[in-house]
């Protein structure tokens, strides 16, 4: 009998413990403020998928369920405005750098090409030159120009100016990039730098446009041009729009996927356990 009442004691004391611990509303309230705590680290998904905790984990926190959708609706809001508005000023670099630039697609063009209009036929038929290729995606390539009377077979260039110099990687004489070809006493020879080798000799040309900036055509001989300021100015413009072009695509990218979680996050597809792309942070 004894036993069975220190049973029962026992029993009221230990569901009387329980009793005192949290209850649903005040997880839930500690969840949200772990979900602050990640917006103010700059991690606004994260936030959001913490607060769908909350629906989940502590369905009788009406109170708290109510807040965190308010708060989700928000949060998504504040992300996609804030995408358009990055979009919107992308919008504006383009029309304004596209000023220096005609546009022109050829049967052989898969994509719009954007031609500086510095560099017109009156200006560069007759010279050794570099010249930027830009299309409509943002993928942009270099060109370096030679045009002499004697062969200098050159595979690489080299940008400089005092204490400041950039050596482009070799692009081979067997490469498709790099072509030669003559027309009466001229000898013309034409290598294209694609890809990581063209992003980092354009941008290097583009910061530091303001200098006197010189090139030397590197092959069996070499050969000497100064950068005219309407090179250069090309070249700026067509990186700088290279970067805005991409941007665009990039942010237009992030939107969608925000817009795609947004809709399955309503549909109740995903769960707390589900890891957003970074892309979109």
């Amino acid at each position: 009998m004894k036993s069975t009442t220190r049973l029962i004691v026992l029993s009221i004391l230990v569901l009387a413990i329980l009793s005192c611990g949290p209850s649903q509303q005040e997880k839930a309230a500690a969840t949200m403020d772990e979900a602050q705590q990640f917006i103010s680290n700059g991690d606004t998904l994260k936030a959001i998928e913490t607060l769908r905790k909350v629906h989940t984990l502590y369905p009788k926190a009406s109170e708290q369920i109510s807040a965190s959708e308010k708060r989700i609706d928000e949060l998504f809001g504040q992300l996609t405005d804030s995408r358009k508005e990055q979009i919107n000023s992308c919008n504006k670099k383009i029309a304004e750098l596209e000023k220096n630039f005609k546009k022109e697609k050829t049967e052989f063009d898969l994509y719009e090409q954007y031609i500086p209009n510095e560099l017109s036929f009156n200006r560069s038929w007759n010279k050794s030159f570099l010249q930027v290729n830009l299309d409509e995606r943002g993928e942009i390539s270099l060109t370096s120009h030679y045009m002499g009377k004697d062969w200098i077979k050159h595979t690489s260039i080299k940008i400089y100016d005092d204490g400041l110099e950039f050596k482009a990687p070799e692009v081979p004489l067997d490469n498709p990039n790099n072509r030669e070809s003559d027309f009466l006493d001229y000898k013309w020879e034409k290598v294209t730098y694609t890809g990581s080798i063209a992003d980092s000799t354009i941008r290097f040309i583009a910061q530091h446009s303001n200098r006197q900036l010189k090139c030397v055509f590197i092959g069996k001989s070499h050969y000497y041009i100064i950068l005219e300021d309407f090179n250069k100015e090309a070249i700026k413009n067509g990186y700088n729009l290279s970067v805005a072009l991409k941007d665009k695509a990039q942010t237009e990218k992030q939107l969608k996927e925000l817009e795609e979680l947004e809709e399955k996050w309503r549909k109740m597809e995903i769960r707390a356990s589900y890891s957003p792309p970074n892309s979109i942070k």
